[in-house]
């Protein structure tokens, strides 16, 4: 046996010796201990430094010697850059136990990396840039400065384009088309696109600046796909508000930019259209069911009462699917409940309803999985959509008519729009216009941020149509339980010195959410504050957070890090860490935003 062991050896080390000898590539050899036993003459191909014998793996790759006797580590695809080249690795073995080597090859394959890097390179993106509120800055305009203003956002777009030597198109007097390289996009995105920036500063006559949404489109499989990638792209950043850039590449989705508050339009003729539209729906319908968001709040049920008197008034028979409601929503739910006159159903009562002839509109949410019964999504294809939010990556792809106004400051302000052009305004209860004034209350904070002419507009048609203000502060009244949380909270907000304010509301009070989001307000009464972030637990122990801005800081990029969303200056979100770990990841991604740099563990 011994005799044969030796053998075995000297028939090892002869092998070893043929194979630095004859193999064209350039090899080594490394022992268990990860030190080099061996090498070929072609080794200095990768190492240019005289004989590596005795060295360690791990200080000439970088690779830890055990990662060459692992199973699977040719399917890791390792890769070495020496000398301006790049190496392939790939291993075999000679030998067991404490004499097995692994016998280390490596690859040139400088070509082919050169040649992948070209491809992505020169790979083809487009972009779909729209001019915001080109008609309201036009408008608000003097003929004589207009064509000025025109051709300074015309130079600007150009000049921007003209540096990653892309070829641009102006097709509409708002809209261009713009063809690139994919290295370009890697140095706009590196710079955050600033031509949102830029563009700002033109000057204007009107009370708003200039803004742009850029939709792009990168990684398609064709130029038609990569086409579609950028029309997508748009369509979020239109439906997130513009003044922002969008990048889709594949399925990965990037957000830039989203600094202003969206532009209010002056012109009501889309609400018109839209009434015009849900009438014709509702008229060629069995049945509508009418769905908003889970634990519905003021807004959304306001809207559904107004959306259930449009549809009472064509003759059809309404539904409101509800499962549950935060106790805030009581007073007036019971009321209209007493009525006998509103049918409010389940999920599961609703789902034995639906037929392919029942209408099923969708208020104060676009997103599948935050509706009262995303089931019912699936079992017709009759779906209208209603709500102010900013569009977000997931939302209801199959919807036969979509009214998202982001400038809104509420559903309810769009839905008593459409109530005012429905053209047949009997039989208005009370109850609905003051359901309608709680929801655009409730949004607005009273009436205090995201309010324009229209919030107004359609305030004064709901107080002309019997809306009483006593009732509706009376929605909002909350017990002593509450009132003393959200005081605590407020009383031990911590106010950083770069004005944001952060705080966390203890006790388990069934609407913590509700508490949460009045103490955010609340804090931004306080001088010097221009954000405020409030996370609680609510029944089920999830961490639920409200964050509210004065306009300075888009509170929605900062939620969607933490899975949530909303406006820019009201957003929200769900997470399963405790307040006091909700609140540091805030910090930290506020931070990162604002380019300082984050602490690490051991310095916290």
């Amino acid at each position: 046996m011994e005799g044969k062991s030796k053998g075995k050896a000297i028939a090892e080390k002869r092998i070893e010796k043929l194979l630095s000898a004859y193999v064209p590539l350039p090899m080594c050899i490394v022992n268990v201990q990860g030190k080099v036993t061996r090498a070929s003459d072609k080794i200095d191909e990768v190492f240019k430094y005289d004989g590596i014998k005795g060295a360690d793996i791990f200080a000439l790759t970088g690779i830890k010697h055990g990662e060459f006797f692992s199973e699977g580590i040719n399917e890791k695809a390792l890769t070495l850059s020496r000398n301006d080249k790049v190496f392939k690795i790939q291993v075999g073995y000679i030998g067991n136990g404490d004499e097995k080597r692994a016998i280390v090859y490596f690859y040139d394959i400088t070509n082919y990396e050169t040649l992948k890097t070209m491809y992505n390179d020169e790979h083809i993106c487009m972009a779909t840039i729209n001019v915001d509120n080109y008609d309201e800055l036009t408008s608000s305009t003097s003929e004589e400065k207009r064509l000025a203003l025109s051709t300074d956002i015309d130079k600007a777009v150009r000049q921007w384009a003209a540096r990653g030597n892309a070829s641009i198109i102006r097709y509409k007097e708002n809209m261009y088309f713009m063809v690139f390289e994919n290295t370009y996009l890697e140095k706009i995105v590196e710079n955050k696109f600033a031509i949102l920036d830029d563009i700002r500063e033109i000057e204007t006559e009107a009370d708003f600046p200039v803004t742009l949404s850029i939709g792009i489109g990168a990684g398609g499989k064709h130029p038609a796909q990569t086409d579609q990638y950028a029309a997508a792209a748009l369509d979020l950043a239109l439906g997130r508000g513009g003044d922002q850039a969008v990048v889709k590449k594949g399925s990965k989705i990037e957000y830039f930019g989203g600094k202003m508050q969206t532009v209010e339009k002056g012109n009501k003729g889309k609400s018109r259209i839209i009434a015009h539209a849900i009438k014709q729906l509702v008229d060629q319908s069995s049945k509508v069911i009418i769905m908003g968001h889970r634990n519905p709040d003021m807004d959304s049920f306001g809207s559904a009462l107004g959306i259930f008197r449009i549809v009472a008034n064509r003759n059809k028979d309404a539904y409101i699917v509800i499962n549950s409601y935060f106790e805030t929503l009581a007073e007036i739910y019971n009321q209209a409940k007493d009525t006998e006159v509103y049918n409010f159903i389940n999920s599961e009562k609703a789902i034995s309803m639906m037929d392919k002839d029942t209408l099923l509109i969708v208020l104060d949410t676009h997103r599948p999985s935050l509706t009262e019964c995303r089931e019912l999504l699936e079992l017709t294809e009759k779906i209208v959509v209603i709500d102010h939010h900013r569009k977000a990556e997931e939302y209801i792809e199959n919807a036969t008519l979509y009214y998202m106004e982001p400038y809104a400051s509420s559903t309810a302000e769009l839905v008593t729009e459409i109530l005012q052009y429905s053209g047949d305004k009997k039989n208005i209860a009370k109850l609905e216009v003051e359901g309608l004034l709680a929801g655009i209350s409730m949004d607005t904070n009273r009436f205090a941020v995201k309010t324009g002419v229209r919030t107004f507009e359609a305030a004064s048609w709901l107080r002309r149509s019997g809306a009483d203000t006593t009732a509706v502060k009376r929605f909002f009244q909350t017990d002593a339980e509450a009132f003393k949380i959200k005081a605590r909270c407020i009383a031990d907000a911590e106010i950083k010195d770069n004005g944001l304010a952060y705080s966390v509301s203890h006790g388990h009070h069934p609407d913590i959410q509700v508490i949460n989001a009045q103490a955010a307000d609340e804090l931004l009464s306080v001088k010097n504050v221009r954000a405020s972030f409030v996370a609680g637990i609510d029944e089920k122990g999830t961490t639920v957070i409200s964050a509210r801005s004065l306009g300075a800081m888009n509170m929605q990029t900062i939620m969607e890090k933490l899975g949530g969303g909303g406006h820019l200056t009201t957003a929200g979100a769900q997470v399963s860490c405790t307040p006091e770990e909700a609140l540091q990841k805030i910090q930290e991604i506020v931070d990162s935003l604002e380019g300082k740099p984050v602490k690490n563990k051991e310095e916290k």
